[in-house]
């Protein structure tokens, strides 16, 4: 049912397209960084007051918690690609409906990604070749991560909601008020309390449950469009079918690339703790620098799923141009940041006992091999999230599984030769075959939409 006067946050269906993608992608950009400021917090902290086994202990377990944390971003921002179009089609009582069937889901997905999550912890750390020195540090780390899912899994629920109509400001609040808290509940479990790498866990944990139960409270309180009222609080199969057929592939997709990543680590696992710690170190770096991109997938996911609603498949090809043309800019200008950033930067994870000349090389490698290939990886978030925001969920997941063939082929091969360069190597080839995949589903995508409307 449509309603007259449907106020939407931010129409994206209108104006021009790079001013308005601009626009909207900004906040998301100051967003990302402070979530990967708070995620660099447990780090430094626990680099500089632990130790850097400590450290190398925490990283070992990034791909891990890519792949636990990007499941559940996934599932959930596919849950909201349904509450985008219908806030493009100004369909109240549609999003209502949307945003309760896709909170009821995500409990169900929430029992059951923590409780597979945590059965099954210990044999994938050993599976990885997690290093017997960091292996204890690294289980507890990721336990207590997996256990807490739930904070994770409804702050991005209910931020993807916000972003879904427009909405790129409130979820930076919750999110700036969650890196500072995250940053003291560090200090105060690690420095005070003696926590270790228990007390950098359960502060991201704290921190991202406080801004989800935030989250909540603003949208009853000051967006009733997006509030479900009592009626609404029931599956509805219908709804039902096609948030998870939207949520299920995007989730997978994060799941298949997180394992790809998985696979690289172990390779990385192989040459040492001083190695892992160094590249632990480097890619929260380059994590910093490449948000952007991550901030432009986000922001084509709710253009896209807006102007689909509404009809408008000429504006939603005009706006990847312009997305295209921006990401090629930042990713050169990222790529020179993160060169000049590294060494100082790497001085904040490690106390002054550390031998910082043995680490830098092992950096360096990394992310000089990185930045050569940032304009494919922009690319690939313009064409995954703006077919995503579509309706189309499977093309984008087929794009993971080429990223993980890539990752795969290329660790067993620097694991056959005991190269760490070609274990560095995994990102940026599956990075490019990843972006032509991508480009050339997206032209598909774009062809068979268009095909569908002239036939309509």
């Amino acid at each position: 049912m449509k309603k007259k006067g449907f106020r939407m946050e931010k129409d994206m269906t209108k104006g021009k397209p790079l001013p308005v993608i601009l626009k909207f992608v900004l906040p998301l950009i100051i967003g990302n960084i402070f979530q990967q400021l708070y995620n660099m917090a447990d780090t430094i902290i626990v680099g500089r007051f632990v130790g850097a086994d400590a450290l190398a202990a925490v990283g070992s377990t990034g791909t891990i918690m890519f792949l636990v944390v990007g499941f559940a971003q996934g599932i959930t921002a596919g849950f909201s690609v349904l509450t985008a179009q219908r806030f493009g089609a100004k369909d109240e009582e549609g999003v209502k409906v949307s945003v309760a069937n896709g909170i009821l889901l995500s409990l169900i997905f929430t029992v059951a990604i923590s409780a597979l999550s945590m059965i099954s912890m210990h044999g994938l750390l050993k599976l990885m070749n997690t290093p017997d020195n960091i292996f204890q540090d690294a289980y507890t780390y990721i336990m207590i991560i997996s256990a807490g899912i739930i904070a994770t899994i409804f702050y991005n629920l209910f931020s993807s909601y916000l972003r879904a109509v427009g909405n790129s400001r409130t979820p930076l609040v919750f999110l700036v008020f969650s890196a500072v808290l995250n940053v003291i509940l560090d200090l105060v479990f690690i420095i005070n309390f003696k926590m270790g790498v228990a007390g950098a866990a359960s502060a991201t944990i704290l921190s991202q449950g406080i801004s989800a139960i935030l989250c909540l409270v603003y949208i009853y309180t000051k967006m009733p469009a997006l509030a479900p009222n009592r009626h609404h609080w029931k599956l509805h199969s219908k709804e039902s079918r096609h948030q998870l057929a939207m949520g299920i592939p995007m989730a997978l997709q994060f799941a298949i690339t997180a394992s790809g990543t998985m696979v690289m680590q172990s390779a990385i696992n192989l040459f040492g703790s001083t190695a892992v710690a160094a590249f632990t170190a480097a890619n929260k770096v380059q994590n910093l620098v490449t948000q952007g991109m991550i901030a432009m997938g986000q922001t084509m996911a709710t253009y896209s799923g807006q102007n689909f609603g509404k009809g408008d498949i000429p504006r939603i090809r005009q706006g990847v141009k312009a997305a295209l043309q921006a990401c090629i800019v930042y990713s050169i200008g990222a790529a020179i940041l993160v060169c000049l950033l590294l060494k100082p930067a790497l001085g904040l994870f490690f106390t002054g006992d550390v031998d910082m000349s043995a680490m830098l090389p092992w950096a360096k490698t990394y992310v000089y091999l990185s930045v050569i290939f940032y304009i494919p990886l922009s690319t690939i978030f313009v064409f995954r999230n703006t077919m995503q925001g579509c309706g189309y969920g499977f093309l984008p997941m087929m794009g993971g599984v080429s990223e993980l063939i890539a990752r795969l082929v290329v660790a067993m091969i620097s694991m056959a030769l005991t190269s760490y360069p070609l274990a560095c190597f995994c990102d940026p080839a599956a990075w490019f075959t990843a972006a032509v995949f991508t480009g050339v589903s997206y032209i598909f995508v774009m062809k068979d939409i268009r095909k569908k409307y002239e036939t309509a």
